[in-house]
């Protein structure tokens, strides 16, 4: 397992036989378009909320993602998975890109890393 950031609460593992060079290149590219995705109730890109837990790439370069929601009943429930693979798909490198969402365990404030937390004035 390689986390993509130790703030945040992701769980990124390759079955690749991508370099770790060409992993890390590639993590900064996922971890750079998933914060060009917000929940629109919430002022704070899905990333740094702590709503992505797990990044799976593939030997091919295919992503499947792993999220969550704030909450199960949220408004954007059946677009934001929508949103989550078209910002992932513009990195050339990346084949395909599947979004799961999941609820176990569920999202709580927790999740949230330090910069989300200072934005929402939760400190």
């Amino acid at each position: 397992m390689t986390p993509m950031d130790d703030a945040t609460p992701v769980d990124a593992k390759t079955t690749t036989s991508l370099s770790q060079a060409e992993l890390d290149v590639l993590t900064d590219k996922l971890i750079e378009q998933l914060k060009t995705v917000f929940d629109p109730e919430i002022p704070v890109d899905i990333y740094e909320l702590g709503l992505i837990y797990k990044v799976d790439v593939s030997d091919e370069k295919d992503v499947i993602i792993d999220m969550t929601l704030t909450a199960p009943g949220c408004p954007v429930a059946g677009e934001m998975p929508g949103w989550v693979e078209d910002a992932i798909r513009v990195i050339p490198e990346v084949k395909s890109c599947k979004v799961e969402l999941v609820f176990e365990p569920p999202w709580d404030p927790s999740r949230m890393s330090d910069e989300a937390k200072l934005q929402l004035n939760m400190f």
